[in-house]
């Protein structure tokens, strides 16, 4: 810039050079010419600079301009350095503005973006602070609640949740079965027996119950106990008389391991597998799905046992499936006339080894088995043979627990289904059992085993020997199903379960016999079956209504009409002579018969066909269903009439039953609940000797009620 200035100023300066030299270079116009005038002559004027001088003046006020010039524009070439310095101040000056003013705007932006979160956050503050003063309120109301009312109770890291009820109940029955609160559903009295004419009424607390569950939180799961406990256990010396001194017994008693994707393992005294669940499959007596029955025993066909258990589950959203190792215990009952007895299935407990040893009753049993001679002198000084009896004592006893040597548990497996409605189960029952058998050993040979009828001279039974011994092994089992589907907005549940399978009877509600012997003394399993019907109503929160109907049944195995001729009678006292031929062998010998010498012996009639077996035609049932009046026989009245029997044993025991819980109070203080039920129960014989078969059959109509106060 200073550069061109300089050019463009000494171009300039030329410039007036050049045309001043033209100036001073061009000739001098002429003269003008003026005309001679007469006018006054005028003073005569000095002589001017000549034009030397004025070029010379000229060149000076140049040179002046020129210095002036160059002045100037040393002077602009300062303050275009100036200006130069201030622009760049200027434009550094500018960026910094501008980056000052882009800071500014984006400090304006990140302010504005902070005054709308400010705002926001003022805002959440406020809706927080409200939700906050609802929360500690709440919390408040929390801690206040857990310290005055806690639903748990903590305990170096693990939560104690107790539970359970306190319950006053009464029962009433038409036909005495001698049970309390709970009824001996196979013990019904058949017709015309002696408690088929009295009722029966019984109140206790018995069923209340006590619960603890104990839950602990570790990384990979969490670990649980359970103790549940009630007052219907029976001591040696519990009775009514005065103190009704019942004990506590352990009704469910459980520990678990439960991983977080839903493994579990639990051991313990468990509902059995079999059992149907509310959802899934738990363990809990709150999950297990028991009918609403007041009766402890429920409702025949329900399919139930609570004992030992290992087991294995692994629950999913819509599904869950277990298998598990139970106790396993033979129900055993058998028609063995004459023919016991003969196999080893168990027998009562050992004390020693923690049961219950104890026996409801020993009941001797003293038989004439022959007759000897015994020589006497008579008034009139005769000799005579005296036909003396020959007795042998059977001490039999009633064991208050018959326990089964078994060999193994009992496998159950299940899968459930929780599909969004309703709740399904499939399982599965697998079981063994063992025996020793003594074919050889039987009622006949005990008594008259090795002797010899008088009459005839044939042995009457073969002796005791262990001949054909063997232990002898079988499988049975069998399957079941269960729904329920909740209906009208779940106001109305419908369910329905049943099981079939061979020595499937101690799974049923009425525990009827699941094995039997046949005519070789052999187990011999029994076609069991159990079903039931539930109807439960909600009509209100306060109110819950149910209705059950169910069944058990256990089938006939009859051996008895296999031509068997196990039953002996007594012996009959005989009179035999000493030589063949000197009088036939009577029951009623003169003097003379004595005279000729002989001995006295028994003899005995012809063995019958028996029963043996599980619901045999050749039991008597002649004094079943019949219309006489009862009669006593003895001290070991049954009520039938003189000379009648009902010896059926039980095809099936049926009930429909039905009642209602109403909650007087439900809160913070617990739940105060009120219920009535009544039931219907029919028990049913298996047909016996007669044509036609007579069978059996026994009515009881029960009412009980409750009133509970339960743990909040």
């Amino acid at each position: 810039m200073n550069f061109k200035l300089k050019h463009a100023a000494a171009a300039m300066l030329a410039v007036c050079l050049v045309a001043l030299s033209a100036h001073a270079s061009d000739p001098l116009p002429p003269a003008e010419k003026h005309s001679v005038s007469k006018k006054a002559a005028k003073p005569k004027m000095p002589p001017g600079p000549t034009v030397e001088e004025q070029i010379q003046a000229l060149r000076q006020e140049m040179q002046g301009q020129i210095n002036s010039l160059r002045t100037d524009l040393a002077t602009k070439d300062e303050e275009l350095k100036s200006a130069r310095h201030e622009a760049a101040e200027a434009r550094a000056a500018a960026d910094k503005a501008a980056a000052a003013a882009s800071a500014e705007n984006e400090a304006v932006g990140q302010n504005a973006a902070a005054v709308t979160t400010l705002q926001s956050t003022v805002t959440d503050l406020k809706a927080n602070s409200v939700s906050l003063a609802t929360t500690v309120s709440d919390e408040t109301a929390a801690i206040k609640k857990s310290i005055a009312n806690p639903a748990s109770l903590h305990y170096k890291g693990i939560t104690l949740t107790p539970g359970g009820y306190v319950a006053g109940e009464t029962v009433w029955r038409s036909k005495a079965t001698g049970g309390d609160i709970p009824t001996a559903f196979s013990a019904i009295p058949y017709e015309h027996a002696d408690a088929y004419s009295l009722s029966e009424f019984y109140g206790d607390a018995r069923q209340s119950r006590v619960t603890l569950m104990a839950e602990g939180k570790v990384p990979w799961g969490t670990l649980r106990g359970y103790y549940e406990a009630d007052w219907l256990g029976t001591g040696i010396s519990s009775n009514n008389n005065q103190s009704n001194s019942y004990v506590l017994r352990q009704r469910v008693l459980w520990g678990q391991a439960e991983t977080n994707n839903h493994w579990a393992f639990t051991g313990g005294q468990l509902w059995s597998l079999a059992t149907e669940d509310k959802k899934g499959i738990s363990n809990l007596s709150g999950d297990i799905m028991t009918p609403q029955t007041i009766d402890p025993n429920y409702v025949t066909g329900f399919v139930w046992t609570r004992q030992y258990g290992f087991r294995v589950t692994k629950t999913g959203k819509y599904a869950a499936f277990g298998i598990a190792a139970e106790n396993p215990q033979v129900l055993y009952t058998a028609s063995l006339a004459g023919n016991t007895p003969y196999a080893v299935i168990g027998s009562q407990g050992n004390n020693g080894g923690n049961f219950n040893a104890a026996i409801n009753a020993c009941s001797p049993s003293t038989s004439i088995v022959n007759y000897s001679n015994q020589t006497e002198i008579d008034n009139a000084g005769n000799t005579v043979q005296i036909a003396v009896p020959v007795y042998k004592t059977v001490n039999g006893c009633g064991n208050v627990a018959n326990l089964s040597f078994n060999e193994a548990p009992d496998i159950i497996a299940k899968v459930a289904f929780d599909p969004g409605w309703g709740h399904y189960e499939l399982f599965g029952i697998g079981r063994f059992a063992h025996e020793a058998i003594y074919p050889g050993e039987t009622t006949n040979s005990n008594l008259y085993g090795g002797l010899t009828d008088i009459v005839t001279g044939t042995a009457v039974a073969p002796a005791l020997t262990s001949a054909g011994f063997a232990t002898n092994s079988i499988f049975e089992g069998g399957g079941g199903a269960s729904l329920r589907v909740p209906l009208i907005a779940n106001k109305l549940l419908i369910g329905a379960k049943g099981m079939y399978g061979t020595g499937l009877g101690r799974y049923g509600n009425s525990t009827l016999p699941d094995l039997t012997t046949n005519a070789n003394g052999a187990f011999s399993p029994l076609h069991n079956a159990s079903g039931l019907v539930t109807i439960e109503a909600n009509p209100s929160p306060r109110m819950a209504i149910y209705l059950n109907y169910g069944g058990d049944y256990a089938g006939r195995d009859d051996w008895g009409s296999a031509g068997v001729t196990t039953s002996l009678g007594g012996p009959s006292a005989f009179f035999c002579p000493a030589t063949a031929g000197a009088f036939a062998c009577t029951k009623s010998p003169t003097a003379a018969d004595f005279a000729l010498g002989g001995k006295w012996g028994g003899s005995w009639a012809a063995p019958s066909n028996a029963a043996v077996g599980y619901g045999s035609r050749m039991l008597s049932n002649s004094g079943c269903n019949t219309n006489t009046n009862p009669g006593y026989n003895g001290g070991a009245s049954t009520g039938y009439a003189s000379g009648g029997s009902c010896g059926a044993q039980t095809r099936d025991v049926q009930e429909i039953t039905g009642g209602y819980w109403y909650d007087i109070y439900k809160g913070d203080r617990g739940r105060l609940r009120q219920s009535i039920q009544y039931g219907y129960a029919v028990r049913e014989g298996w047909s016996g000797a007669g044509t036609p078969g007579i069978g059996a059959k026994g009515i009881d109509n029960m009412f009980w009620t409750s009133f509970r106060y339960y743990l909040p």
